[in-house]
């Protein structure tokens, strides 16, 4: 099994950055994509970022392209969400997630990830 451990997140004004980090542990060597949701309230937890472990390619939402960068130290099992310039409309609580497949061709789709964290909350006020 896989244990997710995030930590980061809290409140920003707009335009602000904020990072986020998340460490694995467990059976990790079955973790080829790693990826960062977000939940708001009464929305559906929709994919933001994800990187393929051991390559490093990575794949963002439009929404979030440009802005956010998902990154990670193969070594350390953690990966990371560098936030920047952001908006209110990216307040949520943001989950970390885990899967198994190297090749999908759904890196943002929840259904490719089994693994989750409890998640941290994002607030950017205007």
């Amino acid at each position: 099994d896989v244990q997710l451990v995030e930590s980061g997140g809290g409140s920003v004004e707009a335009g602000g950055t904020l990072s986020l980090s998340c460490t694995a542990s467990g059976t990790t060597y079955t973790t080829n994509l790693m990826g960062w949701f977000r939940q708001a309230p009464g929305k559906e937890r929709e994919g933001v970022a994800s990187i393929r472990s051991r390559t490093g390619q990575t794949f963002y939402a439009d929404s979030v392209r440009g802005r956010f960068t998902i990154s990670r130290d193969y070594g350390l099992r953690t990966v990371y969400l560098q936030m920047d310039n952001l908006k209110p409309e990216d307040t949520a609580v943001y989950y970390c997630a885990a899967g198994q497949s190297a090749y999908t061709s759904q890196p943002l789709g929840r259904s490719e990830f089994k693994w989750w964290g409890q998640g941290t909350q994002v607030t950017v006020s205007s």
